[in-house]
């Protein structure tokens, strides 16, 4: 039943993920990024200066840093370890080349959809802001297209609930704990007619507790947690990351080559070439959009709460997600699986893969402790994902109740419901297939993102003209704080 299940599955998922898409969300990057004057690339760095900034005063429910972090608890999760892996298991080293293609395009993308977010989001009688694609659409392309909004809206809690949000996030937590604590799947016990290791069923119920606690207590307490633990998380896996590059720096230009090579079929017979690289295209792109979700208008529904008035400015402090998202997490990640070499990479795949690649050059680098040197980074390599995946689950929860409340005109007692069946969700992940969780993740990332493409490429004039009458006011700003 499973195999069958899984079929039709991946069936859809190459139909939904085919070509069509790829270019569409590539095409949409790229509009974005002429119509921006190449936004991402000229003011980076005011971008990164301006993420701190406080304005206390302004209207929103948490700072734009809060924002920035509530939004990030979602991108830096399992995509970034685990993504990363499968996409180079499935398509080949140039994978990479085409997340990070998806990434520099995404961040004009990810401006304008946080910005347009800020713009047409509404401040509801309580104080409570209510933003994100669906009221970009609904305000910014009229009333006739409040179907699509809706539709929008609906694929969102759709992923939210059975594919980014849950299942892959928890099932990635319980796999790293298992290849940890029991990789021979020992200790077993029978959960829905199948052997499940105690590692697995406990991780499980431990986050399903902790998610819980945090999930109930709403945006305040999920933006809080955020702030603390999304900073650290991501040094510490930078930290990990960056030392050993550094120790195998002589590879990296290898590993640059390798990947350009893969990237365009370079690799493969000159029959299978254009194959090849179409393959290194879609899971490129598709766990490149996974990781940092340019694109998909998720991060929009966190930039909406965010203490500003001026809608460019959150999008700028926005478009540094997918920055440090792919650009950095994800491309060390890859490095690390290139440089320790094919053996692994057609061997292994996900957190396993992702795992092997770092023990490999980290005992490589210190021989003599090799053994107990390899428990430490799967230990490492195991709190990294766990952390990553589990923030998540709650910046997902956080969009997917935006997007009902929204369907339900703000039913809370709906929403609240709804919480405990995202709870739900999360206690049965871990007992879901691997390819079958990721499958879903990527069909409900694909519906979710047409939507919200179709309102910025029908809104491109709207970014363009905002953006540049932001900067002919503030021609030579080089402080965030002169605009509060």
């Amino acid at each position: 039943m499973l195999s069958k299940l899984d079929s039709i599955l991946n069936t859809i998922d190459s139909w939904v993920w085919g070509i069509p898409l790829i270019v569409l969300i590539l095409t949409t990057g790229v509009i974005l990024t002429i119509r921006t004057s190449g936004i991402q690339f000229k003011k980076l760095a005011r971008a990164l200066k301006s993420i701190m900034h406080k304005s206390d005063s302004a209207t929103g429910e948490v700072s734009s840093f809060g924002a920035l972090c509530t939004a990030l608890s979602a991108t830096i999760g399992t995509g970034n370890i685990v993504g990363v892996a499968t996409a180079i298991a499935a398509g080949g080293p140039g994978a990479l080349f085409w997340m990070w293609l998806a990434a520099l395009l995404g961040m004009a993308t990810k401006y304008a959809e946080c910005m347009l977010a800020v713009k047409y989001r509404e401040v509801k009688p309580d104080g409570h802001i209510l933003g994100g694609p669906f009221y970009t659409i609904e305000k910014g392309l009229g009333p006739k297209f409040i179907w699509l909004a809706k539709l929008f809206a609906v694929f969102a809690v759709m992923a939210g609930l059975l594919g980014i949000g849950t299942m892959t996030q928890v099932n990635g937590i319980t796999s790293a704990v298992n290849n940890a604590f029991d990789p021979d799947n020992l200790h077993t016990v029978s959960i829905f007619g199948q052997a499940v290791s105690w590692s697995v069923v406990i991780a499980g119920l431990l986050v399903t507790a902790a998610a819980a606690l945090v999930i109930i207590g709403g945006l305040r307490r999920i933006s809080k947690v955020a702030q603390v633990v999304v900073p650290f998380m991501a040094a510490l896996y930078v930290v990990l990351g960056v030392f050993v590059l550094l120790f195998n720096f002589g590879s990296i230009d290898d590993a640059f080559q390798e990947i350009f090579r893969s990237a365009f079929g370079a690799r493969a017979a000159a029959g299978g070439a254009l194959g090849a690289m179409i393959a290194a295209m879609q899971k490129g792109v598709a766990r490149g959009i996974f990781s940092n979700e340019a694109g998909l208008g998720s991060a929009p529904i966190a930039a909406s709460a965010a203490q500003t008035e001026e809608p460019v400015a959150q999008g700028l402090v926005s478009m540094t997600g997918t920055f440090i998202d792919t650009i950095i997490i994800c491309t060390i990640t890859g490095l690390a699986i290139v440089i320790a070499g094919e053996g692994l990479w057609s061997q292994y795949s996900g957190v396993e893969l992702s795992t092997k690649a770092f023990q490999q050059l980290y005992c490589g680098m210190f021989a003599g402790g090799a053994p107990m040197l390899s428990n430490v980074i799967k230990f490492a390599i195991m709190i990294s994902l766990v952390f990553f995946a589990f923030t998540t689950i709650l910046g997902w929860d956080y969009y997917s109740e935006r997007c009902l409340e929204y369907l339900c005109h703000g039913n809370m007692k709906i929403v609240t419901g709804y919480r405990w069946l995202y709870i739900i969700a999360v206690f049965i992940g871990p007992y879901m297939t691997l390819n079958m969780v990721w499958t879903i993740a990527d069909i409900t990332n694909a519906l979710m993102a047409l939507p919200n493409i179709v309102s910025l490429i029908a809104l491109s004039g709207v970014t363009a003209k905002m953006t540049k009458d932001y900067f002919d006011r503030y021609p030579k700003l080089d402080a965030i704080e002169d605009i509060a």
